[in-house]
């Protein structure tokens, strides 16, 4: 907080440092994340000029001088708090300060507000030179954007940016092409019909959008789906043997790791190009599981050859996943079919 304080400090003697420092640090030790930003972006308030567009020319001046992702988040935040009834300086501020910290989660209710006229600002985005302004009118508009708010308009429809996507299948920047990636991925999780058949039209002589096409269609390629494994060149099944799919140790505790190894053979004589993933029947209570899908390897084997495959996991709790004692299978899976499982036994906690 104090950097903010000094970064307000160092933009304008309007700022009011210990009115900012008496607002952040009332009630944040107990706040998560983002709920930090938000508290802190509240703590802004007092400390700014009364005048929103004043305010936004200190927020402009400080923003250069913070030092962590977070703390310029919770300055694009004030925007999102204050600025809804001034679209348009609102806009040109949060393209202005993504560069120095994403204001991806700021515009989400000016997309909440008015859809139309915040996709037709991001869409004149796409032809900025900065890169970051590039992205964020990628990642600003994704339906299932991690830690945002759902927009009620992109939830109904997810490929209300398909426009804005359009523009940028082939952008130069990996940063932007990350992005646009996942936004095609999250559509896939809702409309994975309609992302087959606008991907089947893209064009697949330039590298930028063969890569954005590849990773956009993850969620996809782990269901098996084959207009999806088509898209990347590989064939749904293979012609292949597997030999001795193993998991070890058979038996483990939590924080312990198991290791999956296998054989695969060529029955063909062509080459094939493999996706091989692994699948975990994550035991739950009742006797119930639940599956999650893992990457293990994309490869071309030649005909009749044969490739020896490794890969370890240490099995521990997430925030997002808590396993429970008991059984565990695991699949193997070529080209989107199952061809060996295996398993492992996860002892409970003390045994």
């Amino acid at each position: 907080m104090t950097i903010i304080a000094d970064a307000g400090v160092a933009a304008s003697p309007r700022f009011d440092r210990p009115a900012f420092l008496n607002a952040a640090s009332t009630g944040l030790d107990p706040l998560s994340i983002m709920e930090r930003v938000r508290h802190i972006a509240g703590a802004l308030r007092p400390a700014l000029p009364a005048d929103y567009g004043a305010a936004l020319d200190v927020i402009g001046a400080m923003a250069p001088r913070l030092t962590y992702g977070f703390q310029a988040v919770a300055v694009t935040e004030y925007v999102a708090r204050y600025g809804l009834d001034d679209f348009d300086r609102s806009m040109d501020a949060l393209a202005s300060l993504t560069r120095f910290g994403t204001a991806e989660f700021a515009i989400r209710p000016y997309l909440a507000q008015d859809a139309d006229r915040a996709l037709a600002t991001m869409t004149r985005w796409t032809g900025s030179d900065d890169a970051h302004v590039r992205r964020l009118a990628s990642e600003g508009g994704r339906p299932r954007l991690p830690w945002a708010a759902r927009v009620p308009a992109l939830k109904a429809d997810p490929t209300r940016a398909a426009a804005i996507l359009e523009v940028l299948k082939a952008d130069p920047s990996l940063y932007v092409r990350k992005s646009v990636a996942n936004h095609l991925n999250d559509i896939a999780k809702d409309r994975p019909d309609w992302l087959l058949d606008r991907l089947a039209d893209w064009p697949q002589d330039d590298p930028h959008t063969v890569w954005i096409v590849r990773h956009a269609l993850r969620t996809l390629i782990k269901q098996g789906e084959p207009r999806a494994l088509a898209l990347i060149g590989v064939s749904h099944g293979a012609a292949v043997t597997m030999r001795g799919f193993t998991v070890d140790p058979p038996v483990v505790r939590l924080g312990e790791r198991i290791v999956m190894s296998t054989e695969i053979t060529s029955a063909s004589s062509d080459a094939q190009r493999l996706v091989v993933d692994y699948r975990v029947h994550y035991a739950r209570g009742g006797g119930k599981s639940a599956a999650k899908v893992f990457k293990w390897k994309t490869f071309d084997l030649a005909g009749r050859d044969t490739i020896a495959l490794r890969i370890s996991q240490i099995i521990r709790d997430f925030s997002t996943r808590h396993h429970h004692a008991g059984r565990h299978e695991v699949e193997l899976i070529v080209n989107g079919q199952t061809m060996a499982t295996s398993g492992f036994e996860l002892l409970a906690v003390g045994e």
